[in-house]
């Protein structure tokens, strides 16, 4: 007991030094300045509601901490679009990438750090993964991924439910260099509810990690997840033309709630009823929400590519898609991008046709693909999963190189979150969300070194107190904390 209670104060603690000059990140919620009406307001948009219709009454409140000028030299560098530099240097300053090349004059009083034998990439971002939401210990107790009660939540924010303190988000960085990472809601429905991009830093509150800017994603859902969860209740969807019946008629209510607010804003007068869910998707039909959609068959991707015409939306991202490689010329037309695993399948009929070469033919056929996680563990290993499809596709004579391979963990998930202008590459003016690997990175043998987000540095392997414990792990051997 006496431990677990030492634990926990030393990781809220961990978080409110983050709020001040030591690590980086986050302001308090109250930081925030409330919205005020002044007399003078027009009638539209209603209150809460927002012009662009994805309108965030909780925004985010993290403030990085620019940390010190950093020069890293003598470093094979990985840029994240593409792009390998041998015996590079990387120079980052306020918060922000400065200059990637050769020789780097090193400005005064930068920290300058040797890579010699290293490797200098992109932070790695999870388009896929549920921490905080399903936290460590797993337990029902905190189990808050899936609201599970009907076939369409689009009104819930995977936001909602997200725990800052769970010690997966502190594995994810300083094991996989993860800087930063999408939350979604789980996939028992046909419209889960809205994603959260986050930054992986210490926050005491969920504000204080959401990754400014960063459009907002819905999950969806096709096959057997939501039709095995409702037909098993005896109601619709209980079968895959169920589940598009279900997804045509609640975007066909989505088009009129849109109309409807369009109209309003447009001529003013009474404003329609407000519906959560329906606010969601009016934002999705406006292009400012992503849809990130649990999808494994060829043929599902397809249809639902169809209906995303039939509405006017666009999907940014089918996940898991492990027969994307059978559709990867649909894909490429439809500008739509596939997170897949390496190599999980057969844990149910829709994931038996899947195949280790599927990132690789998405490669070759100019499809944006990608890799993800889906799970606390899987999500400390990114660059280990893609070391086995980049392998994989070698094999099949697919020839991708190491550098071009890095775009699956940063570049492509940047870019299916909307981010790709401001993070996900090595390249002037983005965030200095980077990692320093202590060798090859598609090595079992490798691990990051050093994880810098935003210029500041979270996680150093030579500092013990740079290396983030979780809770669970605090009082163990090695942990620095054994008393």
């Amino acid at each position: 007991m006496t431990i677990g209670l030492k634990a926990r104060r030393t990781r809220l603690l961990m978080a409110v030094i983050a709020g001040g000059a030591m690590l980086s990140a986050c302001a308090s919620a109250g930081d925030a300045k409330p919205a005020t009406a002044g007399a003078s307001a027009p009638k539209a948009p209603a209150p809460g509601m927002g012009k662009g219709y994805s309108h965030d009454p909780y925004p985010s409140t993290y403030k990085p901490y620019p940390g010190v000028p950093t020069l890293v030299t003598h470093v094979t560098i990985f840029d994240g679009e593409g792009g390998r530099i041998d015996n590079g240097s990387a120079l980052f300053a306020d918060g922000k990438i400065v200059e990637i090349g050769q020789t780097i004059a090193a400005p005064a009083g930068a920290t300058v750090i040797d890579g010699s034998g290293k490797v200098l990439t992109p932070g790695i971002i999870d388009i896929h993964s549920h921490l905080g939401d399903y936290p460590s210990p797993q337990v029902q107790a905190l189990s808050d991924g899936n609201e599970a009660t009907s076939p369409v939540t689009a009104d819930v924010w995977a936001e909602h439910s997200v725990w800052p303190q769970d010690p997966g988000f502190s594995r994810a960085l300083a094991n996989g260099g993860v800087t930063t990472l999408q939350i979604l809601p789980g996939s028992a429905n046909l419209f889960g509810g809205r994603s959260v991009v986050l930054k992986n830093v210490y926050a005491r509150t969920v504000q204080g990690m959401k990754f400014p800017g960063a459009p907002y994603g819905l999950k969806m859902a096709c096959g057997e997840n939501p039709k095995r969860v409702y037909g098993s209740k005896g109601r619709e969807p209980s079968t895959r033309m169920g589940n598009i019946a279900v997804d045509r008629q609640t975007w066909a209510r989505a088009a009129e709630y849109k109309r409807k607010w369009d109209k309003f804003e447009k001529d003013g007068g009474e404003p329609p009823a407000r519906d959560i869910g329906m606010d969601t998707l009016r934002g999705v039909l406006a292009g400012e929400i992503l849809v990130q959609n649990h999808c494994y068959r060829a043929d599902e991707m397809a249809i639902v590519m169809d209906m995303a015409k039939e509405f006017g939306y666009h999907v940014s991202t089918f996940h898991h898609a492990v027969e994307a490689y059978k559709i990867a010329d649909l894909l490429k037309a439809n500008d739509t991008c596939a997170a897949v695993w390496a190599d999980w399948w057969g844990f149910k009929m829709e994931s038996y046709d899947a195949i280790s070469e599927n990132l690789a033919l998405l490669q070759k056929a100019g499809a944006c693909g990608m890799i993800h996680s889906d799970d606390p563990n899987g999500i400390q290993r990114l660059n280990q999963e893609v070391a086995k499809a980049l392998a994989a596709g070698r094999r099949a004579g697919i020839d991708i190189s190491d550098a071009t391979a890095w775009e699956w963990l940063t570049y492509n998930p940047a870019k299916a979150l909307g981010i790709a202008d401001k993070t996900g590459s090595l390249k002037p003016g983005k965030m200095a969300d980077v990692v320093l690997w202590n060798g090859n990175p598609f090595s079992v043998y490798t691990r990051p070194e050093k994880v810098w987000i935003d210029g500041a540095l979270l996680y150093d392997a030579d500092n013990p107190r740079l290396r983030p414990v979780s809770d669970f792990e605090l009082g163990q051997p090695g942990s620095g904390d054994t008393k």
